[in-house]
């Protein structure tokens, strides 16, 4: 709890004690369930994250058949790259969460080695949600969890059923699931047929379906990595998000990663090379940062990520989760501070500093791709108002921004944990601008009788 409530403001000072907001300690209250929880609602999040991933296989599959046949072997590599690459992850990770490693299961390996491990765990859930609630369980699991209240803290214990608390690793996985496939394979396929389409000046149909499909799966993982991100970080409390929390975070990643990849588009249609270089350049130094952190630190490898796991495979799955956290950082923020030396991997502290520096820096670098675009742009886009779109998308990442700002300040769940909020940060930078603005207009003190210089 105290962890949580550090403050990461860093040298802004407190307010002074006739401004200092004197909350009332929070009371916890303990409730306990009577019954052993068993009532859980359809598994769509599962089904919808199978269906996105099927869609995305086969419209991907079928558009790298097109290539193949009008010979277009560059983007086909890359096609077939940002196909493959997301499904073995996604395998990777369902066979890690639901620690399938040493187990006897055949059938499901066999088809994760088929690359249709989703779909077999998709029908697994579907036959344990109608399988929960049918029978007395004969081994339960007591779980507590806090919930906010305006005043109080209520701790809530329940009694969970072994069938319900699979179901439970099973959500858990396929939102795993959902990030990778969005910022390792949506992602990029989506950036990489967009580029095509403006190169050709052409759109098939079949390049449409895919690009639709990447643009929802795009949209879902983003919205299930800020969730994800705030289950993480508040792993004690209960989290539930209101309907205009969801929209607020839509509203905020989908105008956040569009305009990024528009960006890295145009730029790209004039200097290849250059785009591929800054993506690569992008990609590496978000990869290596979390290592010189931890190199830095001297600390020793975590020992809790699997028990049977040795050094290297203990390597391989941090280098999977910095794989991870850089895809989803060249395109957007990742909402969470990657630590490999801290025992939960990422700094649950909410760190300000660190969110404006990326978006300042993002900013910068989404300026000046798009202002050498503008000028060394070609003829295709004659035909365009291009000061227009130039507008249009420093103002849709301008309200990206304020989207982003508001879900902190108003819908974020665990906003009263936070020792200093957006308002605070704001209001602590702006103090700092006008006391120093008004040291620079000081004058010196008058008194009768002594001789005034100013040097």
């Amino acid at each position: 709890m105290d962890a949580v409530r550090e403050s990461s403001i860093g040298e802004c000072s407190d307010p002074p004690l006739g401004k200092r907001r004197k909350l009332p300690p929070p009371s916890i209250v303990l409730q306990v369930e009577p019954k052993t929880f068993s009532q859980t609602r359809l598994p769509y999040s599962i089904i919808l994250t199978t269906l996105l991933y099927c869609g995305e296989f086969v419209s991907a599959a079928i558009l790298t058949s097109s290539y193949s046949r009008s010979n277009d072997q560059f983007w086909l590599l890359l096609t077939i790259l940002f196909m493959l690459m997301p499904s073995i992850m996604v395998q990777l990770t369902l066979i890690f969460v639901h620690r399938d490693v040493t187990s006897d299961k055949p059938l499901i390996f066999c088809m994760h080695l088929l690359l249709l491990g989703p779909l077999i765990r998709c029908l697994e859930a579907l036959m344990m949600y109608c399988q929960v609630g049918t029978e007395e369980e004969p081994y339960v699991t007591i779980t507590r969890k806090k919930r906010l209240r305006k005043d109080s803290e209520i701790e809530v214990e329940q009694e969970v059923g072994q069938s319900l608390r699979r179901l439970v690793t099973h959500r858990n996985a396929f939102k795993r699931m959902a990030v990778i496939q969005a910022f390792l394979g949506s992602t990029p396929q989506l950036t990489l047929q967009l580029y095509i389409s403006v190169v050709e000046q052409y759109i098939p149909p079949t390049r449409a379906i895919l690009m639709g499909i990447c643009l929802v799966s795009v949209t879902y993982g983003a919205l299930v990595c800020n969730v994800l991100a705030i289950q993480i970080k508040y792993d004690d409390y209960k989290i539930r998000l209101r309907p205009l929390a969801f929209i607020c975070i839509i509203l905020w990643r989908s105008l956040e990663i569009s305009t990024r990849i528009t960006i890295l588009v145009f730029f790209g249609s004039v200097f290849k090379h250059y785009a591929m270089a800054i993506g690569m350049a992008n990609f590496l130094v978000l990869f290596f940062w979390p290592w010189v952190q931890f190199w830095r630190s001297g600390a020793q490898l975590p020992d809790n990520v699997e028990k049977n796991f040795s050094r290297v495979g203990t390597v391989s799955v941090l280098c999977s989760i910095t794989l991870l956290y850089a895809g989803i950082n060249v395109f957007c923020w990742s909402a969470v501070q990657l630590r490999l030396s801290d025992r939960d991997l990422i700094s649950k502290s909410q760190s300000w500093w660190y969110l404006v520096i990326y978006y300042v820096l993002r900013g910068v670098e989404n300026s000046v791709l798009l202002v050498l675009w503008y000028i060394f742009k070609t003829d295709f886009y004659e035909y365009i108002c291009t000061p227009l779109l130039v507008v249009q998308l420093i103002v849709a990442y301008c309200l990206a921004i304020t989207f982003m700002l508001f879900f902190y300040q108003y819908f974020h769940p665990c906003r009263r944990l936070f020792t200093h909020n957006v308002s605070d940060f704001l209001e602590c930078v702006c103090c700092k601008s006008r006391v120093t603005a008004d040291s620079t207009h000081l004058e010196p003190p008058y008194e009768p009788g002594i001789r005034h210089s100013i040097v």
